[in-house]
């Protein structure tokens, strides 16, 4: 089965928001969108921002590869320390900026999002200015993603059409593990062999040693072990 970037549900949210390291409220909220209520106070509203394919059954995959990548620009600003729903009209001021549908997972962001987030703030007489300054510094004369931000879109790399079609995921410490639509059904591999990182977890819980599995599958050990640590956190 072909998978398309943009239309092939590939991700439950849990899944998505473990691959990035966001804790699943968070990554549910940024599919679904929020509202918040208090006393006496408007109701404060967070549209969703993250791609999904509507009308998947419930707890079946809905996320298609292009939200992952949405999804990782977005775990890194909030990495970054800035709340996402400060910076929210900056998102919208970027979308309108350069007209491109899933801005977040397209190269323009990476190339010029800087830029306009900049020139956003210094416009805006919002007290959420400063927090979307955070997210810009002046290096080399130029406006770029803070080290944090900078550090999640280098995980990316593009396709020809200019949006993402390869995720390096955060989390892992000496194992290389990546998410490309062409390559096991867009799930997590080893960037060393190839081999999905499920199925090789799964030979050392059915009760393979992991010297084993690392010959069966030609990861190092070193690396299994990253990734049984990555995936240990996930089940707690």
């Amino acid at each position: 089965m072909a998978v398309d970037r943009f239309s092939t549900p590939l991700y439950t949210v849990a899944k998505a928001s473990h691959y990035l390291g966001v804790p699943d409220s968070t990554f549910r909220s940024w599919v679904r969108g929020y509202v918040r209520r208090s006393d006496g106070r408007a109701d404060v509203r967070g549209e969703p921002i993250v791609t999904v394919i509507p009308g998947q059954r419930a707890r079946s995959a809905s996320v298609p590869f292009v939200g992952l990548a949405e999804g990782l620009v977005l775990a890194g600003i909030r990495r970054s320390g800035v709340p996402l729903q400060r910076i929210r009209p900056a998102v919208e001021a970027l979308k309108n900026e350069f007209g491109i549908a899933q801005l977040l997972a397209s190269k323009s962001l990476y190339t010029d999002g800087a830029e306009v987030l900049y020139d956003f703030a210094e416009r805006s007489d919002d007290s959420d200015a400063d927090d979307v300054r955070q997210l810009v510094v002046v290096r080399n004369g130029q406006h770029v993603f803070n080290e944090v931000v900078d550090q999640y879109l280098r995980r990316v790399e593009f396709a020809d059409d200019g949006y993402a079609q390869l995720i390096r995921l955060p989390g892992y410490q000496s194992a290389t593990v990546v998410v490309d639509p062409t390559r096991g059904f867009g799930q997590p591999i080893f960037g060393s062999g190839g081999a999905r990182v499920e199925d090789a977890l799964s030979m050392f819980w059915a009760g393979e040693s992991l010297a084993d599995v690392a010959i069966e599958y030609g990861v190092p050990e070193s690396q299994l072990e990253d990734a049984l640590r990555v995936a240990t956190r996930y089940a707690a």
